[in-house]
């Protein structure tokens, strides 16, 4: 299970990310956060690039509604997303 939050219309969650893997996919819980798998190394930012452009599409909201908290150069990494909706995560 995931663990997180919803704060002022926002959900905030942990990933832990895996740079360089063959294809970009969520893979589900681990540890309560949430694990991802890119394929963009994490290089010059490409790997948050990614990150972000996958939660978006997962949670069917703009790009510019996904903000890394904190941990942007970390494999764990803190995720507020504003205006998603909260099933989408317990269901993973």
């Amino acid at each position: 299970m995931i663990r997180f939050s919803e704060q002022n219309g926002s959900i905030v969650f942990t990933v832990r990310v895996v740079p360089r893997a063959s294809k970009s996919e969520i893979v589900g819980a681990h540890d309560g956060a949430l694990k991802i798998r890119l394929a963009a190394p994490p290089v010059e930012g490409a790997a948050n690039d990614e990150l972000i452009k996958a939660l978006a599409k997962y949670f069917d909201v703009n790009k510019s509604a996904v903000e890394i908290a904190s941990g942007a150069t970390s494999k764990t990494k803190q995720i507020r997303i504003a205006g998603a909706n909260a099933e989408k995560l317990r269901q993973i």
